[in-house]
């Protein structure tokens, strides 16, 4: 296996005695109190450069990134990419929507060579709810209007994307959302099958492999080619949400691969960005994407599909290939779900309740909501970057990237079986 480029010196932060921008009181004052007052309890730095699996605050302090939310599969600012982008700016960033624009079609071409077989057709967006958007419209758009979501699930919140987005908290405020949205239990193949009986080809179903907010939650072995056999069988519109699962996350280049699924739709996002531009798509196949493929004008975005972004897709997928990410990733995440069990183990039953994961996608389930947010705060005071997750909030969530070495591995065991033993002692079972 190839070794991982190493990355671009990062920018040295402020010198000392250089005046420093009071940043929380910006945001207080023009971007939210809420996120001010999260900023603040995280110790008020703020992040100013990265590489690799690292990231550097304005105080000169380094943190290793086992966060992201899944976006830095390459790791932060990997050279490939950087050096794409750069070069696409000094040539042509954005398109004038006039013209064939050939990085779109380049980067199309790159990313349908690793799509599941028949999902050939490329509709590049900005975020991965614009990706959930598009392919909730292309179901639409073939008669497909009762959707249906699993609980727990986590597709985005515009206003479709919510629709389909499973929980009361972030939906309440914005209610009434899309109509006729039924709601079944992920993993749970003979709850859906009742719902498709009786939706038949109206039906929409969205679902992610492996729920990635919702707590890591893995279906049993061969629900999703259950799932796929049943939506064939009534004529239902299968989305898959791959926009954290995919690209190598899991350690495949998708989570349907495992069972040989080919959906209607693929959403794609996260780790096509390389870390770099924000970017994502969604792959269909001929027939589910014929709507737009007649009618160009019938879904569009000013700044989809850019040079820019998708110069950065492009060049992510290459040094995917180049380099071996999604084998590195299978073997990473192997070693790595075993070490944090083995960290986890003596606390099993007390504070810990499961840990379960999948490639580089990792959750680590507690008995009380408390204990994850003592152990953001513990790692974060120990130079260490981990994510809750919004629709389970007893699970922390490791995405760490690709490119960690071994030093970086024993780093994040080693912190977390300390940051473990303190929130243990502080929240005794």
């Amino acid at each position: 296996m190839s070794a991982p480029v190493r990355p671009a010196a990062v920018p040295a932060p402020a010198a000392a005695g250089e005046p420093r921008p009071d940043v929380a009181e910006l945001y207080r004052r023009h971007l939210g109190s809420g996120r001010a007052v999260m900023g603040t309890v995280l110790g008020g730095m703020a992040e100013v450069g990265s590489g690799g699996p690292w990231v550097h605050t304005d105080d000169g302090r380094r943190f290793l990134d086992f966060g992201g939310y899944g976006v830095f599969l390459l790791g932060h600012r990997h050279p490939a990419v950087v050096a794409a982008v750069h070069r696409q700016i000094d040539t042509h960033p954005l398109a004038t929507r006039v013209f064939l624009e050939p990085v779109a079609a380049h980067a199309a071409e790159a990313l349908a060579a690793h799509t599941p077989p028949g999902l050939d057709h490329i509709h590049f967006v900005n975020s991965g709810a614009e990706a959930t958007e598009t392919a909730l419209k292309l179901a639409r758009a073939g008669g497909h209007d009762a959707i249906v979501t699993t609980r727990g699930g986590f597709h985005g919140k515009t206003f479709g994307a919510l629709s389909v987005t499973a929980n009361p908290k972030y939906q309440e405020t914005f209610r009434p959302l899309l109509p006729g949205v039924t709601e079944v239990t992920h993993g749970d193949a003979a709850e859906l099958a009742a719902v498709l009986a009786r939706l038949g080809e109206r039906a929409c179903f969205v679902l992610e492999p492996v729920q990635g907010e919702g707590g890591v939650r893995i279906p049993p072995p061969g629900y999703l080619a259950e799932v796929a056999a049943l939506c064939r069988h009534h004529g239902a519109f299968l989305i898959v949400d791959e926009i954290q699962t995919g690209m190598g996350r899991l350690g495949s280049w998708w989570g349907v691969d495992a069972e040989q699924v080919a959906p209607d739709a693929l959403l794609i996002g996260k780790g096509l960005s390389g870390g770099v531009v924000p970017v994502a798509a969604v792959a269909a196949t001929k027939e589910a994407y014929a709507p737009f493929s007649r009618d160009p004008y019938l879904h569009t975005s000013t700044f989809g599909a850019s040079p820019i972004a998708c110069a950065a897709a492009l060049a992510t997928v290459r040094t995917m290939v180049r380099e071996e990410t999604v084998a590195r990733a299978a073997a990473l995440g192997e070693r790595l779900l075993a070490g944090v069990r083995q960290v986890c183990a003596p606390h099993l039953g007390t504070l810990v309740r499961e840990v379960r994961g999948k490639g580089l996608l990792i959750g680590i389930e507690f008995h009380r909501e408390q204990a994850v947010g003592e152990l953001v705060l513990e790692m974060v005071g120990r130079d260490v970057l981990v994510n809750h997750s919004l629709n389970s909030t007893t699970v922390l969530r490791l995405t760490p990237p690709a490119v960690v070495d071994d030093a970086a591995v024993e780093l994040f065991l080693t912190t977390f079986a300390d940051a473990l033993r303190v929130t243990a002692a502080r929240l005794p079972g």
